[in-house]
């Protein structure tokens, strides 16, 4: 035993620890400034975020120190865990912010399920496909009806919060795995062909009277400048107001003023591309490309299949927060109402992000051992 911790600390992935730590301290220094208050010369959001991150370690390192046949057995109950809590949340009820209901109060702190959900899935899925692989053939129509349903039953749970975009957040994710986990090319167009036909009652019936209009304001915002279109012409003013080196700290009129809406969560990419500018925003880019790319070297060298796919789900969540956060914060995608992982304000999606990686490391340093 002593041998084996030897060699796992020795195979430490501090590159990883150290990319996490940075992004980790960029989000504090950012809510500093979006959440300030002049009146009492101090930022709340920063404060609680804080708590959240030191907490947020701890179980990083809890995460590190469980193997994949750990996580494999736990892989079940987290998502039967999270399942529960949605289904809750539809018949008990919870925390209704923002006209949707998707918090669950612990009394001293909330909980959102779907973010646990986030995790539950990735682990399911990457034991699914560990266990279950034909990379000849790839998955067609006939074998892949279990990770569908696995990825479609909370997605639709989150949906009836409602919570479009953690929904699509989710099914991103689910799909990147089933790509990678030798998704057929026919398979993806017979599935593309119901999803287009289903289109036009899909915005009919599905959608609700609020997230039509998300979608038809990101079309053309300025119809509405001061309603459906505010968030999005207001963010684009911040981000290009920022110009090559932006305003410096805490001197954004955008966020300031409070112009920006929701600027400690989903649009706390303008507060930096105003105060930071394009040079600090490019800087942050590339932090989050070095740890994608990172993320996929580790799990290229994953010695077993289980924890290459956990690392490849944590990648793809990544990226998608990233990849929709920022472009409805840019204007070329509609406000769906996603986070900025690691730098937005939030303890459930910053714990949940954490434990991933926190199990990408422990994993991703046990690989020798199986080798």
């Amino acid at each position: 035993m002593p041998l084996i911790n030897k060699r796992i600390i020795s195979n430490f992935d501090w590159l990883l620890v150290l990319f996490t730590l940075i992004l980790g301290l960029i989000g504090l220094i950012v809510l500093g400034s979006a959440g300030y208050d002049p009146d009492e010369d101090k930022s709340a959001a920063l404060n609680s975020q804080a708590i959240y991150l030191v907490g947020s370690w701890f179980l990083f390192f809890i995460a590190t120190a469980i193997g994949p046949n750990g996580w494999k057995r736990l892989s079940i109950p987290v998502y039967i865990v999270g399942i529960i809590l949605l289904l809750y949340i539809i018949f008990k009820g919870g925390i209704v912010a923002g006209g949707a209901r998707r918090w669950i109060s612990l009394g001293f702190v909330r909980m959102q399920p779907s973010e646990i959900m986030k995790l539950g899935l990735i682990l399911v899925l990457s034991r699914y496909f560990s266990n279950y692989r034909d990379t000849q053939k790839g998955y067609h129509l006939r074998n892949m009806g279990i990770p569908l349903l696995l990825i479609i039953f909370p997605a639709a749970l989150i949906l009836k919060q409602p919570d479009l975009g953690t929904a699509l957040c989710l099914i991103a994710i689910g799909m990147s795995m089933l790509f990678i986990a030798g998704l057929r090319f026919s398979t993806i167009l017979k599935l593309s062909i119901p999803v287009v036909i289903l289109t036009i009652p899909a915005w009919h019936f599905g959608l609700k009277d609020y997230q039509k209009q998300r979608v038809l304001t990101f079309l053309a915002p300025e119809q509405d400048p001061l309603g459906k279109g505010y968030h999005a012409i207001q963010s684009k003013i911040a981000v290009g107001s920022g110009a090559v080196f932006g305003k410096g700290y805490r001197k954004g009129t955008q966020t300031q003023l409070r112009f920006l809406p929701e600027q400690n969560t989903d649009f706390i990419f303008s507060v930096l591309a105003e105060e930071w500018g394009f040079v600090g925003s490019v800087v942050v880019l590339s932090l989050y490309g070095m740890l994608l790319m990172h993320l996929l070297s580790v799990a290229s060298k994953m010695a077993d299949s289980f924890s290459m796919y956990v690392t490849i789900g944590t990648a793809a969540l990544i990226f998608w927060h990233v990849f929709i956060n920022i472009g409805m914060v840019i204007g070329v995608l509609p406000v769906v109402g996603i986070t900025l992982v690691l730098l937005s304000y939030g303890g459930s999606s910053l714990l949940t992000c954490m434990i991933l990686l926190g199990i990408v490391t422990g994993l991703s340093a046990r690989r020798y051992m199986f080798a």
